[in-house]
């Protein structure tokens, strides 16, 4: 069993930055890919990032590369995104999920799709103005 709680959300200027976290319970942190959705109002859920168990890989949806870094710190159950240059597009409710490790099989096979992910978070809001 895995608790996540996200914070660091908020409401930040076009051009500007912010810095999301998630908290996780459990032992087991180090043995789940972890992972970032965001949904907008009237949008489908979408995928944003993922890294591996090790921290080693990680993956990026195209509308966040270069631009979005996930980060993880196993030793004290976290991981990070650091969102830069955001967008008013950016504004969504921001969610952290971890998906059991498929050992042997890339990352980007399931990082992506919802249904890989066992725990979810509640979701931080990041409003960015325009």
């Amino acid at each position: 069993q895995v608790q996540l709680v996200e914070s660091g959300g908020g409401l930040v200027q076009a051009g500007g930055s912010l810095r999301l976290s998630c908290a996780a319970s459990g032992r087991t942190f180090s043995s789940y890919a972890m992972g970032w959705f965001r949904q907008a109002p009237g949008k489908e859920h979408e995928f944003i990032a993922a890294i591996n168990w090790s921290g080693g890989t990680t993956y990026y949806a195209d509308s966040v590369k270069g631009r979005f870094t996930i980060s993880r710190d196993n030793a004290k159950n976290t991981v990070t995104l650091q969102m830069n240059s955001l967008k008013p597009e950016d504004t969504a409710v921001y969610s952290c999920a971890a998906a059991p490790t498929r050992y042997g099989v890339s990352l980007s096979v399931y990082c992506s799709r919802s249904d890989s992910y066992a725990y979810w978070g509640q979701g931080t809001q990041v409003t960015v103005s325009s």
